[in-house]
């Protein structure tokens, strides 16, 4: 095997965040659950280090998600769950580490993704490659990111 393969391979690895997308049901949910220790432990690290992470992570997960539809032949296969990742990282960005925080902000990334509204659905439609796979999962953990922070301003729901 060669440097690039293992490049490659090391790739597809990070698009299915490690075989999360592989799963035969859920592949988008199941990859949003396995964020949230990741979450966690950044979050735990600060929010310097969390927001950080985050700008790494953006442009390897353009990469990883580059490299599965070269692979697959198919723009934004169920199998790429990097973006769920991220997209999840961004939503619980200056959340407080409590269950009412995860459970809130994992159901509304979920539902946004889902749902797409606009303008999620319109960048799901309008960008291609990597960066369209990744794109409207960005969207959709920024506007589940802004609605939290006001929850988190005016009630006490997301706790302490």
């Amino acid at each position: 095997m060669t440097q690039r393969d293992s490049f490659q391979k090391f790739g597809l690895q990070i698009a299915t965040f490690f075989g999360c997308g592989k799963s035969p049901k859920a592949p988008g949910t199941l990859g949003t659950l396995a964020a949230i220790p990741l979450a966690l432990l950044t979050m735990k690290l600060g929010p310097l280090f969390h927001m950080a992470f985050i700008l790494f992570l953006l442009p390897v997960a353009i990469w990883a998600a580059d490299v599965y539809e070269h692979k697959s032949g198919s723009h934004d296969s169920k199998e790429i769950v990097i973006d769920e990742v991220l997209g999840f990282l961004i939503t619980m960005t200056w959340l407080p580490m409590t269950w009412q925080a995860i459970l809130f902000g994992f159901v509304l990334f979920r539902f946004l993704d889902i749902v797409k509204p606009f303008p999620i659905g319109l960048i799901d439609q309008k960008v291609q490659g990597g960066l369209g796979v990744i794109a409207d999962d960005v969207a959709a953990g920024v506007i589940a990111s802004i609605a939290l922070q006001i929850v988190l301003n005016q009630t006490t729901w997301l706790g302490n």
